[in-house]
């Protein structure tokens, strides 16, 4: 099998640190007393009911994000009709500290290398807003955005698949595919992606998994800077 030609990211949770390894911020940033956000995701699925509902499909990933957008807004004494107001109250004013480190390096590394770049997002700018990408230098690298958020198809619908592949004028044999949902990483290895799952708790031995399709392998971890504050 030839080596593929372009690198397809998901974006939060891959390119961008999730909301569940930030909730001391996030209560911080709200006000909230330490420890009064509870729910861990795939951290600790085993205490998140709702978490464990999406994973088995009976809601949708936006469903997910929605309920926890308007528990913490309760929680704030508002009402939260958009995961955007959620993510910009969370996350401050600075989107390059959402980014990992493991990602700006593995990104990097395949542009340089001449390997083509996209994202394929369930909710990039529904959940953090159109201006929020425009203030993320790192993203004038990729060569393609596809946003669930304008063309309404989510993964792992596999026109999803087809519409990031087509924008790219490559076959999706020809694509390497990272997301952190088991069943986006099933959906594209259906398309004929070549699929990797994106474990959160390990994201250097993810991007080394995906950068090995291209022969390349991601900067040591003393090359790569440790961020001091949270994403």
């Amino acid at each position: 099998m030839s080596r593929p030609a372009a690198l397809v990211l998901d974006f939060g949770g891959v390119i961008t640190r999730t909301l569940f390894e930030t909730h001391d911020l996030t209560e911080a940033a709200l006000g909230l007393p330490r420890g009064t956000l509870t729910w861990r995701g795939p951290f600790s699925p085993e205490t998140d009911d709702l978490w464990r509902r999406m994973q088995a499909d009976e809601i949708s990933e936006r469903d997910y994000w929605m309920a926890r957008t308007r528990e913490v807004g309760r929680l704030v004494g508002e009402d939260w009709s958009a995961m955007e107001t959620f993510v910009r109250r969370a996350r401050g004013a600075d989107p390059q500290a959402t980014v990992r480190p493991e990602a700006m390096s593995a990104i990097r590394t395949a542009h340089a290398a001449g390997i083509r770049l996209a994202v394929l997002s369930n909710e990039l700018d529904l959940f953090y807003g159109a201006d929020f990408r425009r203030r993320l230098p790192l993203l004038s690298l990729f060569d393609v955005i596809v946003d669930a958020t304008y063309t309404g198809i989510l993964k792992p619908d596999p026109r999803a698949y087809a519409a990031v592949t087509g924008a790219l004028g490559l076959p999706a044999g020809a694509c390497v595919f990272v997301d952190d949902q088991a069943r986006n990483v099933a959906g594209a290895d259906r398309a004929g992606m070549r699929a990797v799952r994106f474990e959160v708790r390990d994201p250097r031995r993810s991007f080394s998994e995906a950068l090995a399709h291209f022969g390349l392998a991601l900067d040591p971890p003393d090359m790569i800077p440790e961020r001091t504050e949270h994403a």
